[in-house]
């Protein structure tokens, strides 16, 4: 990922949730012209959307919790500390989605609703060799 991406305030990835991965990848190979690279997560296939061999989002199936949730694309807004903003978004109004986790070789990263009922995700990417 470029550097440019890891910086504060910057809207770093776009993810598609979908009851139907394989129909969107094709979709989107077809219509945007991105490169599909398939990595196993162990409990699913996710999918990387590249431009140029650059990866720019990503697509995976619905959680089995989002029954009934329309599918979506959400993004994603690099922070220095996913917990600090956590803690800044409650105080004024906001609430977590689903509170912070780390994803192993990726970053920590949580969900958040703000004060007006809006959603997105906020990430504090791992550090890379």
């Amino acid at each position: 990922m470029d550097e440019a991406y890891r910086k504060q305030g910057i809207f770093s990835w776009s993810e598609l949730m979908t009851d139907d991965v394989e129909a969107a990848t094709a979709y989107y190979e077809k219509v945007i012209g991105w490169e599909v690279e398939r990595v196993d997560m162990g409990d699913m296939i996710y999918h990387v959307l590249k431009a140029d061999g650059n990866p720019v989002g990503g697509i995976m199936p619905k959680p089995p919790e989002s029954k009934g949730v329309p599918n979506h694309w959400g993004t994603y807004i690099t922070v220095d500390d996913v917990d600090a903003t956590l803690a800044l978004a409650e105080a004024n109004g906001g609430k977590a989605i689903y509170p912070p986790m780390d994803v192993p070789d990726v970053g920590r990263m949580c969900a958040i609703m703000d004060n007006t009922g809006a959603v997105v995700s906020v990430i504090t990417y791992a550090e890379t060799a």
